[in-house]
């Protein structure tokens, strides 16, 4: 049997941390995922996931994702129900995930909830080991940036070497 679930998506609000009576991290948070088509309106439609995380990664993810981050999640599909207060049963299914990407730097969205220039408008690799991404300080990068935008350095700025890169080899 194969239960597996990959997801890119931004997250609709802040994550939720908390203990167990054990005092085992765990942080939920609802992921939108836009569909791969558009409606009759020509629209497009997107899904709203719940995901569930568990100990340190649950702990990074509460401590460097915010609302409308953008992330990866990995992880499986599980169905739980449980009787509430008012005797009615609720169903719920959920990703469990096993592993959460930052898929870009902390803070790289404006208030308004528009992503900041960043090399071409591609999202900055995150080091899932360490939790979150940080651009290198090379003060001589020679990069221009818009006044009032933070700046994002260029880790190859200082290698004069042109950088051959075709389609195929992105992961994306």
């Amino acid at each position: 049997m194969i239960n597996r679930v990959v997801l890119v998506g931004r997250l609709t609000k802040n994550p939720e941390l908390r203990y167990t009576p054990n005092g085992v991290a765990v942080t939920s948070f609802t992921i939108a995922v836009n569909r791969p088509f558009s409606n009759q309106q020509g629209e497009r439609d997107a899904d709203f996931i719940p995901v569930v995380v568990w100990r340190r990664q649950a702990e990074n993810a509460a401590n460097f994702l915010q609302k409308g981050s953008l992330a990866g999640v990995d992880g499986r599909i599980q169905t739980r129900n449980y009787e509430n207060n008012e005797g009615r049963r609720v169903y719920v299914t959920e990703v469990v995930a096993d592993s959460v990407q930052f898929l870009e730097p902390k803070g790289a969205r404006h208030n308004d909830g528009g992503y900041m220039p960043n090399a071409g408008n591609s999202p900055a690799p995150a080091n899932p080991t360490r939790g979150n991404y940080a651009p290198p300080n090379n003060q001589n990068s020679g990069v221009s940036q818009s006044q009032g935008a933070p700046s994002f350095d260029d880790p190859f700025a200082g290698d004069s070497k042109p950088i051959d890169i075709s389609d195929d080899d992105l992961p994306f």
